[in-house]
């Protein structure tokens, strides 16, 4: 079963882009939870050069609520800097999503309420007080979950 990545409301169009490659080179899913920050149609995709866009194929939804109805993860984990809980104490399974928010405020806080036990984050002990790129972040978490699951 592949991993799902979930992006609700992302802005940015070129860390989109980024998590649709790293998707499509570990056969992970793209879920898009709308509104957007950026247009993906095909003139724009095919104008920021995303070739690998159509094999991507992400999945789209109108907002959290359409998602949560059409699901297809196992479980779900909410990576945000509110956690106690790191990255690498999760037992990953195949399957499971791996959901982010928006770069500039995070998750809503109503879905951090309603999945206080599934919230993760990412240890960033440096002095710098700002967050991983989202698509680092992305990074970062697909891969531990692709190292606890399937050995890599």
């Amino acid at each position: 079963m592949p991993f799902h990545i979930v992006l609700v409301h992302p802005e940015i169009p070129q860390n989109t882009g980024s998590i649709g490659r790293l998707c499509v080179t570990t056969d992970a899913r793209l879920h898009l939870v709308h509104p957007l920050g950026f247009d993906t149609s095909d003139a724009s995709v095919r104008r920021a050069g995303l070739d690998y866009w159509e094999r991507l194929a992400p999945a789209h939804y109108p907002d959290w609520e359409a998602f949560l109805a059409g699901n297809p993860a196992q479980r779900l984990w909410f990576f945000t800097t509110k956690a106690s809980r790191r990255h690498t104490q999760v037992d990953w399974r195949d399957g499971d999503g791996l959901v982010f928010g928006r770069e500039t405020r995070g998750l809503p806080e109503a879905i951090l309420e309603a999945n206080p036990d599934r919230l993760v984050q990412i240890p960033m002990p440096g002095t710098f007080h700002r967050s991983l790129n989202l698509a680092q972040a992305a990074a970062v978490g697909l891969y531990e979950a692709l190292r606890q699951a399937r050995g890599w």
